[in-house]
């Protein structure tokens, strides 16, 4: 059993970006023409402006992320196992409960941050240019100011030295965070009652639309971003907004000039303007 797990870990070490782009570029390209063929809302900005903008914030904090970071989340749990150091280092368990209770608490840890960028003021700041998006799609789930997905990545860093889980276990559960932040960011429609039996367990479009909304008791719920059981738990959750999906409005107050939000450079400043 050691020998295959060192198997796999080295596989996991080896080919983890390929994985990891191969499923982000495979879910992207599903989300896209299901945004195309059933869309939920009517977008507002031309689509062709934000895409360009979004989409190059995303390449930009990518760049950076492996410049900065190149061992990136499975290289900080390869040198804490190497170490033995984290909680499941400590403990004998099976290899299948361990992979799965660490993506539970990696997930938890991801809800508990997105918790926090809502209720510290200066972590807002930075949050806010998430939500200033006008219109909610796909490309909004990986629409993060620069210096958010660096804190993110040390708060992982940290998450993983505390838990020492798998390789293996950390993989899918990036897999699974990149890809459940495109499909329930996704402007896509659902059957009320697919949506209502999904929402038991993951995180939906719907669920996760409200979450966008300009109304601020809306804004503070539906945290999660895998599973749905977190803000079920700790009482944050809305089941649906106010003024309905096609009556609410995305964005956030005071900050509604396209030029603005919706451009790159305007992203970037978004932080050190205005009140928080």
């Amino acid at each position: 059993m050691p020998a295959m797990e060192s198997t796999i870990d080295n596989l996991v070490l080896q080919q983890e970006a390929g994985w990891r782009l191969a499923f982000f570029g495979g879910i992207f390209i599903v989300m896209l023409i299901w945004e195309l063929l059933a869309p939920k809302r009517r977008l507002t900005v031309s689509k062709l402006q934000r895409w360009l903008h979004n989409i190059g914030l995303l390449l930009l904090n990518s760049l950076l992320l492996r410049l900065l970071f190149p061992a990136a989340a499975v290289g900080m749990a390869y040198s804490v196992g190497e170490m033995n150091w984290g909680l499941f280092n400590l403990l004998s368990l099976p290899a299948w409960f361990e992979v799965a209770a660490a993506v539970l608490l990696l997930d938890l840890a991801i809800y508990l941050q997105h918790l926090l960028m809502h209720r510290v003021p200066l972590l807002w700041r930075l949050h806010r240019v998430h939500h200033a998006d006008l219109d909610i799609d796909l490309t909004t789930g990986s629409r993060f100011h620069t210096i958010e997905i660096l804190l993110s990545m040390l708060i992982k860093w940290g998450v993983i030295l505390l838990l020492g889980p798998a390789m293996l276990a950390v993989l899918i559960f990036e897999i699974l965070l990149n890809g459940m932040a495109m499909f329930n960011h996704a402007n896509v429609r659902l059957p009320v009652g697919l949506d209502s039996t999904m929402r038991k367990l993951l995180v939906t479009p719907d669920m996760h639309r409200v979450h966008h909304s300009i109304l601020r008791r809306e804004t503070n719920s539906n945290y999660g971003f895998n599973l749905s059981l977190w803000d079920r738990c700790f009482r944050t959750y809305i089941d649906q907004p106010e003024k309905g999906h096609q009556g609410m409005t995305i964005g956030i107050p005071g900050f509604r000039d396209a030029r603005q939000v919706d451009r790159l450079p305007g992203m970037l400043a978004l932080p050190f303007v205005g009140e928080s």
